[in-house]
């Protein structure tokens, strides 16, 4: 009987911390901002020094008076 006691309140103890938990990593991924696409950068451009620089490695090229990803 003790045992059965003991099990369950081990296994809501769990299923309480799972829960508490998590709320925090909701909280922590809702959080973060997104970063800017890089297919949202579209500005007028004449030469591929007037398009603006991005992260991770895309280039960005003037392409009919455009800057595009490539």
């Amino acid at each position: 009987m003790q045992r059965e006691k003991n099990m369950t309140e081990t296994l809501k103890f769990v299923c309480v911390m799972f829960l508490f938990l998590s709320m925090f990593l909701v909280t922590k991924v809702t959080d973060c901002t997104p970063q800017k696409k890089v297919t949202d950068v579209s500005h007028p451009c004449t030469t591929d020094k007037d398009c603006p620089k991005v992260q991770h490695g895309y280039k960005l090229r003037c392409r009919k008076g455009q800057c595009v990803h490539i």
